[in-house]
């Protein structure tokens, strides 16, 4: 088997510190990569998903690309799909105790996760491991000598738990075997770089801490930012429908992402795409210049994560649909159809509830009143409109949902 050939040492941390906000420490990572040098020995790059969450948008892509780099670098990427813990669930960030789900559902939504990850991540070259291997074998006593090598003080001093003691809200012991469970997934594949959101920071410091206490040489803890959404306020999220997925069509991640504040760009173009950090400096240059429409920027982000996502001939349609659509005011290429069956008349509430365009009349109905629905162009505000059924009408309801029936 031949030796692994690494880019030079600087040539690595220029890549690795992109849009990093934390390495704790930087030095141990400096050591680690030249000692990887010198023995060709790659790193454990350790990455634990939540299994909670199966559905991926580009707030996720942020950790698994600076995986995916790592990955590139030469380095081991592995993949935590958190199956055991996930039966815990994660407080981290929250002001409530997290349901819990089965084992066999995180073990569903952690094979949903790597298959959305791999258009990330180099699939063959991805070490998956699932952490019931070894938490589930541990024996009560285990877990008790797992726990006296943590104090509550300490686990208190997280943000989380502090805010919840404080208020008097509940905190349930299980919680605080969550981080412990966390950092014996550290020892268990002898991590050497973990990564995760900044959310994260205090279990990845706990994962250092354990890892001591089992002989093992700690893990350099590397932290990402959250990706703040679509509306520029919140962090992204299914929860506000700011996101934009992964698996998204290429029409949705195009029209998602011109909807950003202009003073996200360069933070999407930085942590959600692969451009080069000579792109990155282009693209900085031309939003503080005042030359260049930052609207022709965000169209070129809009084109990069489509072609990312899809390809380059998918990212050209969705723009010429867009435009169609949102500047000529015309409408899309390719409109779905839906069979209407018999009916000749329907109230506007039940038609968007029916196609599928709302899960709710509660839902519908706020879209009506919004604005945000019309019938062959012709916009409908009386939420008691009663439609007479026509083939071939088309409804559209907000920007980007059309449908034709039939």
């Amino acid at each position: 088997m031949s030796a692994v050939k690494f880019p030079s040492l600087n040539e690595q941390m220029d890549i690795i510190k992109r849009g990093v906000v934390e390495i704790i420490p930087e030095d141990e990572l400096v050591k680690k990569i030249e000692k990887s040098l010198k023995t060709s020995k790659p790193l454990n790059i350790k990455l634990g998903c939540d299994p909670s969450r199966p559905d991926l948008h580009i707030g996720h892509s942020v950790v698994i690309r600076k995986l995916a780099q790592f990955q590139e670098l030469g380095h081991q990427a592995i993949l935590i799909i958190g199956d055991f813990t996930g039966m815990i669930g994660d407080p981290s960030g929250r002001n409530a105790t997290r349901p819990a789900l089965t084992l066999e559902a995180t073990r569903i939504n952690g094979n949903s996760y790597f298959e959305q990850a791999s258009k990330i991540l180099h699939k063959e070259k991805t070490k998956i491991v699932y952490n019931s291997e070894w938490l589930g074998k541990m024996s009560f006593e285990n877990v008790i000598k797992l726990a006296s090598k943590y104090t509550v003080a300490r686990m208190i001093e997280r943000d989380d738990f502090t805010k919840r003691f404080k208020a008097g809200e509940p905190i349930s012991v299980h919680e605080f075997l969550y981080p412990l469970a966390q950092a014996m997934d550290s020892v268990a594949i002898e991590s050497d770089v973990e990564l995760g959101g900044t959310d994260q920071k205090f279990n990845l410091l706990v994962g250092r801490d354990i890892q001591r206490e089992y002989g093992i040489e700690p893990q350099v803890i590397l932290t990402m930012p959250l990706l703040v959404g679509t509306d520029g306020v919140e962090k992204m999220s299914k929860s506000y429908d700011n996101y934009i997925g992964i698996s998204d069509d290429p029409s949705q991640i195009f029209g998602r992402t011109l909807s950003i504040p202009d003073n996200l760009i360069y933070q999407y173009f930085e942590l959600a795409t692969n451009v080069s950090n000579q792109k990155l400096v282009e693209v900085k240059s031309q939003l503080s210049n005042g030359n260049t429409n930052p609207r022709d920027i965000k169209r070129e982000l809009a084109r990069t994560l489509v072609t990312m996502y899809h390809n380059q001939e998918a990212a050209e349609i969705a723009q010429q649909e867009f435009d169609n659509i949102f500047i000529n005011k015309g409408l899309p290429d390719e409109i779905e159809e839906f069979n209407i069956g018999n009916k000749k008349e329907i109230n506007i509430l039940d038609l968007i509830v029916l196609v599928n365009f709302a899960p709710s009349k509660g839902e519908a109905r706020r879209l009506l009143t919004q604005g945000g629905v019309s019938i062959d162009g012709e916009k409908i505000s009386d939420v008691q409109s009663s439609i007479s059924v026509k083939t071939g009408m088309i409804l559209k309801v907000g920007k980007r949902k059309f449908i034709k029936l039939i």
